[in-house]
């Protein structure tokens, strides 16, 4: 009788091995978890709503009772509205990088499968977009139509796209040349689904680690309109919001500014150091 446990049997038991996660890693995987419960808990967690005010406790330090991390200038509970700031920048963060990754890869694909004028015309946006400083852009626009949350995550969706237009071009040309796309072309299958369902799957872990290196850059974008006046308007605030606003009393009251921007730190560090160790681990150039 066969013994099944050999390892040439169908039946031999298999184990799974998962990828051994750096400490820095899993601290950062854990901080960003713990930062997306905060965005979504804000409500549940927050202890005053983000516009009470408290002009009897203006300016009081952190460790209170009552307030934790202190409060502002005018009396409004630093930690209610460092949640609600994580919330927004969060919002602002993820929704720009979708935006822009989903324009860049169609705008990728468009190029790879028309080439000629279309190709050179999309190299050629992606050319000016590079060459474009993209916060004097920024200014420009937010300062003629004026600022609002949905505009500005648009406006923010164009930052970064030019990436995943030259990566999704480059990797559905050389998928183009390989044998599955052109076997399924030659079963009758339309562009749209060689793209969407056989290059794509196997182009996505590439996108996957250039959306974890804009994130960072969104959110500090952010942080800078914000800071500059032309971001997040109150009553909402943001996390370069609280920066802004917290610069004048940095002297005085130096929490209100410093908790927000440590926020800013630690999170962008920890999407950086997440977005390194996915290429290290998905990029087979690497391997």
């Amino acid at each position: 009788m066969a013994d099944l446990s050999l390892p040439g049997s169908s039946a031999a038991k298999r184990t799974i091995s998962w990828p051994r996660v750096p400490p820095a890693v899993a601290v950062a995987i854990l901080w960003v978890v713990a930062m997306l419960a905060v965005a979504i808990l804000a409500e549940t967690i927050a202890p005053y709503s983000v516009t009470k005010m408290d002009l009897r406790n203006r300016l009081s330090a952190p460790g209170g009772a009552a307030h934790w991390l202190g409060t502002d200038e005018l009396g409004r509970d630093v930690l209610s509205r460092l949640i609600f700031s994580i919330r927004i920048s969060l919002l602002i963060a993820f929704g720009a990088t979708a935006i822009s990754a989903i324009v860049g890869t169609l705008l990728g694909f468009l190029a790879a499968h028309f080439r000629g004028l279309a190709e050179q015309a999309v190299l050629m946006l992606a050319d000016f977009q590079a060459s474009m400083p993209f916060l004097i852009l920024a200014l420009a626009v937010l300062a003629f139509f004026g600022t609002s949350l949905p505009l500005l995550i648009g406006l923010m969706g164009f930052y970064g796209w030019e990436r995943y237009a030259r990566i999704a071009r480059g990797l559905a040309i050389s998928a183009t040349g390989q044998g599955y796309a052109s076997a399924v072309r030659q079963l009758g299958a339309a562009p749209s689904r060689i793209y969407l369902r056989h290059i794509l799957p196997n182009i996505a872990s590439t996108l996957i680690i250039s959306m974890t290196l804009v994130f960072p850059e969104v959110i500090l974008l952010e942080s800078g309109l914000s800071f500059l006046g032309l971001g997040v308007q109150p009553p909402m605030t943001s996390l370069g919001n609280m920066v802004g606003y917290g610069r004048e009393y940095i002297g005085s009251a130096p929490w209100i500014m410093l908790t927000p921007a440590a926020i800013i730190t630690l999170t962008t560090l920890a999407v950086s150091l997440i977005g390194d160790w996915l290429r290290d681990k998905l990029d087979p150039t690497l391997g």
